[in-house]
């Protein structure tokens, strides 16, 4: 049996009524065969707004290099070539959050300062990223300069603004922060142009969540792309992905939200893969549950180890995955944007 997991709840349907039938009978070692069978001629696939079925397909392919492990007996970072790296860096995560059910409560600048000290003195972090976009730039402006006071200079921090800003404010909040050592800024604007109009007026590197490398090598920026390897359709195509950008000098790391079959993904890809030398995302302080034994994952001193047993690594719990079914069918998929607990300006990112 091979674990794997799509990015979106939406996907089910596609694997169980389209993509799962198809399969029956297949080799799962054959993973090129598998797709072909599933997956429609790339630049065909690439001329349409409807990605469920790379999405689909891409989690249905970790679970067939899953068995490949497990058939082999060696974990998927040997399969990939073997390891660059055994420990793998994550960021920690701050945001302003509402208390709820003993949870958050940051709501200030100085609580979100107190928050990352706090993951500091207990774990060992140095390296964070987070969203202070409330449609208050001087609110963000205030709290990156309380972040790096506090923090101190060695401290990574990294910001993520969802493409909330208009390109205006975010020149006024780029030149302003500047000055505070920011490692990278993740979708400041709404486009890769905006951006590159932006680049004009600030030093700080720009990473995106859209995995278009082509406009990002036209345009000079973003400098980096952080996606899901099953939004690129799967472990082989990533693989092949992540090559180009290296190629063409544009960064990769991957993003967070995701349980552990896909983290451990990231795990075995990250420490097979010299590029990926940037932290990828993490939301695991955030995370209660998880569908294996062995999650949530959380980082000591920044880093994970790589799984070593076959294939990812990771072991299903029936008991966790009935847990986190149930929850899902009673309260629906979670977005935090859409959570009626929320104030407005939490559930709609405004654009100034």
């Amino acid at each position: 049996m091979g674990l794997g997991e799509s990015p979106s709840w939406d996907c089910a349907e596609v694997i169980n009524k389209s993509l799962g039938p198809r399969l029956i009978g297949r080799d799962p070692i054959d993973i090129a065969g598998c797709e072909m069978q599933c997956v429609p001629e790339w630049r065909v696939v690439q001329n349409t707004d409807d990605a469920s079925i790379v999405k689909s397909f891409g989690g249905i392919e970790i679970a067939l290099w899953d068995i490949r492990g497990k058939a082999w007996h060696k974990p998927l970072y040997e399969l990939l070539g073997g390891a660059v790296r055994k420990e793998i860096p994550f960021t920690e995560y701050f945001s302003f959050r509402i208390e709820k059910d003993g949870h958050g409560g940051e709501m200030s600048p100085e609580a979100v300062a107190d928050s990352c000290l706090k993951m500091r003195d207990e774990f060992g972090s140095t390296m964070f990223e987070g969203k202070l976009s409330l449609g208050d730039p001087f609110l963000e402006v205030e709290t990156v300069k309380m972040l790096r006071e506090r923090l101190g200079e060695r401290a990574m921090i990294r910001l993520d603004a969802n493409m909330s800003w208009s390109l205006s404010t975010a020149r006024i909040i780029l030149r302003e922060i500047e000055p505070y050592n920011i490692r990278n800024y993740e979708d400041p604007v709404a486009t890769f142009e905006e951006m590159a109009q932006l680049r004009k007026h600030s030093a700080i590197p720009f990473s995106t969540h859209i995995p278009d490398i082509r406009r990002a090598v036209a345009l000079g920026t973003p400098d980096a792309i952080v996606t899901n390897f099953a939004v690129l359709g799967g472990i082989r195509r990533a693989v092949r992905f992540i090559g180009t950008c290296e190629a063409m000098g544009v960064g990769f790391w991957c993003y967070s939200g995701d349980a552990g079959i896909c983290t451990a993904a990231y795990l075995h890809m990250v420490a097979a893969t010299e590029w990926i030398h940037e932290p990828s995302q993490s939301l695991f302080r955030w995370q209660i549950d998880d569908v294996i034994e062995e999650g949530p994952f959380r980082q000591t001193k920044n880093v994970i180890p790589v799984p070593e047993g076959p294939g990812l690594g990771v072991t299903l719990s029936p008991k966790a995955l009935k847990r986190c079914h149930k929850r899902f069918v009673e309260d629906g998929p979670i977005n935090h944007y859409y959570d009626p607990h929320c104030p407005d300006h939490f559930r709609r990112l405004p654009r100034d």
